[in-house]
């Protein structure tokens, strides 16, 4: 299965570190992130984790749920969380998936069909296309898809970046330009025409060509 951005993200149910979810359920009203690992006990992978714990009170401000997803049972996962506390200072705060029938990583296109068997059984390399991201909205669409190689942590200060685009893009009628930042000027969307922008923007705005017009950002 191959997913899209603005399709339906898959809704499943899973044990987790934190209990038995039904997805869509789960994410309710808020967005979510769903980031996923090849293997436990990965090097990189401890890294991440670490790493989002420290940061998920910039998702909890934003309304963001974060979920992490590993093939292995939920006894490793617990002892994976001992090391991400040694090593990275903190342990994962949020839910871990145990997609131990690869059930999920089937549906959200990161391992074919044919995988069955033990997943203890399975290395990382086995599992090197479970490196992914996943931003789901409210609506519980895609939003946003990352893919990563084993050896390349995710930048997860990035996917902040975008959540913060995507929230102010579906409120207000405007685009974000390269490398913007919350607080710096947008652009006003095609598909708005000039005389609809004047409604909103009756100080005008700065257009250096017809397409390109550039306002500051919206207030809230």
């Amino acid at each position: 299965m191959t997913l899209a951005i603005n399709d339906i993200a898959p809704d499943f149910e899973a044990e987790t570190t934190e209990g038995k979810i039904s997805f869509h359920d789960w994410i309710g009203d808020s967005w979510a992130v769903l980031f996923s690992h090849p293997k436990d006990f990965t090097p990189v992978c401890t890294t991440e984790l670490g790493y989002m714990a420290k940061i998920k009170p910039e998702f909890d401000k934003r309304g963001v749920k974060i979920i992490g997803l590993s093939v292995d049972p939920l006894d490793r996962h617990s002892g994976w969380a001992s090391d991400i506390q040694e090593t990275q200072g903190v342990a994962p705060n949020f839910p871990m998936i145990a997609d131990v029938d690869y059930n999920v990583s089937k549906l959200y296109g990161m391992l074919p069909a044919p995988v069955s068997g033990d997943p203890t059984k399975r290395t990382a390399a086995d599992n090197q296309t479970v490196r992914n991201v996943f931003v789901v909205g409210p609506d519980k669409k895609i939003k946003l898809i990352l893919i990563y190689p084993m050896t390349t942590g995710r930048n997860f200060d990035e996917v902040l970046r975008v959540i913060d685009s995507l929230q102010l893009t579906a409120k207000h009628k405007v685009a974000t330009p390269v490398n913007w930042k919350h607080g710096e000027d947008v652009i006003i969307a095609g598909s708005v025409t000039d005389e609809e922008a004047k409604k909103t923007y009756p100080d005008g705005w700065n257009a250096p060509k017809p397409y390109l017009r550039i306002v500051p950002q919206p207030k809230a």
